[in-house]
């Protein structure tokens, strides 16, 4: 009887014969990623509604190198022609207000019209943490499932004129890319409603009731740009302060001067939440747009806006010139330092550092 020999578990066994070395769909991925990408193709895709594209382009003009900022301003000026289609919305109003809400049940309303809705926001970042709030998509979430509908968070940084530059660039090649409605969410702290105004055709302002918004309507400022204001939330038992506060800010905006667009503001009330006083809102809108574009006011104000972002833009590349100077980030410690030790005023530090920049 023949005994078979036991096989060790480090038995040597035969590999495959001439493995490839070299992965070459990997290379060929790896190299197409490290190309610049082709405008014209990305012209055509995002013209035709390619939301990938489109988000591609807009990453292109928020970067910061060099090279990527130049294919994305030649893809805007070849998307120029197909813009300026759009009706621009402005939404603001303090945190806590339900703009996400606001935003995704007017976005909803808007796209079952047929119409097709980005929502983009002016979000200035912190200023100690460096951290931004973009959670549109996550508070947004059935309106981000909307093939009808594109959510882009645009992180402000230190540079709040920088994102809102490119909040309006991002506009145009929304409108190249056939989004009809764009809204604008501003967080409603500091300058942010006043860039989002610069840049929007109508301007809503949301408010809540019984919590101390009331007195604000005696104020100038926000409620002087406010084309509508909206009472957010006004349901349940909170239905009563709702009413309480439309007469309040209505029977303010009566002590504001007429506006230039012949528009007279008024207060809605709205749920939110419940859906309730969208159609409302989105039919003052129609109202307002149509009334505008009869008397002229429409295309006046954005003649305007374009003119004041020529010199706003003017205005941010000399600055950002002039802090890049070699000879300016020479001098500044030291003049800083003199103005810390009281030996010369900010006045006679700007002078020499701008002197040094002319020569």
């Amino acid at each position: 009887m023949k005994t078979s020999k036991n096989k060790s578990a480090l038995q040597e066994v035969k590999g495959v014969d001439d493995l490839p070395r070299i992965n070459k769909k990997l290379v060929a991925s790896l190299r197409r990623k490290n190309t610049l990408p082709d405008i014209d193709l990305m012209v055509k895709q995002i013209l035709a509604g390619d939301k990938i594209a489109l988000s591609k382009a807009i990453t292109l003009i928020e970067s910061s190198q060099p090279k990527h900022f130049e294919i994305g301003q030649k893809i805007i000026k070849k998307c120029l022609p197909y813009a300026e289609n759009s009706i621009r919305i402005g939404v603001t109003g303090v945190p806590g207000v339900g703009k996400s809400t606001f935003i995704e049940s007017l976005g909803r309303h808007y796209t079952a019209m047929g119409h097709k809705v980005a929502v983009l926001a002016v979000d200035p970042s912190s200023q100690l943490s460096k951290g931004s709030i973009l959670g549109d998509k996550t508070r947004m979430e059935q309106l981000a499932r909307d093939d009808a509908a594109y959510i882009r968070p645009s992180p402000a940084g230190n540079n709040l004129g920088g994102v809102a530059r490119k909040t309006r660039e991002t506009i145009l090649l929304c409108e190249a890319a056939g989004f009809d409605r764009i809204i604008i969410e501003t967080v409603g702290v500091g300058q942010s409603e006043v860039i989002a105004h610069s840049m929007v055709d109508f301007f809503l302002l949301l408010k809540l009731a019984g919590a101390g918004d009331e007195l604000q309507g005696i104020k100038r400022g926000i409620i002087e740009m406010a084309d509508l204001i909206v009472i957010n939330k006004a349901e349940g038992d909170n239905l009563h302060a709702a009413k309480l506060a439309q007469t309040a800010f209505q029977t303010a905006l009566h002590f504001y001067p007429p506006k230039k667009s012949g528009w007279q503001p008024r207060v809605l009330l709205a749920s939110a939440l419940y859906h309730k006083g969208t159609d409302d809102v989105a039919q003052e809108i129609e109202v307002y747009i149509n009334l505008t574009k009869t008397n002229r006011y429409f295309d006046k104000k954005r003649k305007e806006q374009n003119t004041f972002w020529l010199y706003e833009t003017i205005t941010q590349q000399l600055k950002d010139r002039f802090f890049k100077d070699v000879s300016v980030q020479k001098t500044l410690p030291e003049l800083l330092k003199q103005l810390e030790n009281k030996q010369i005023t900010a006045f006679e530090a700007a002078e020499i550092l701008l002197s040094k920049q002319i020569k």
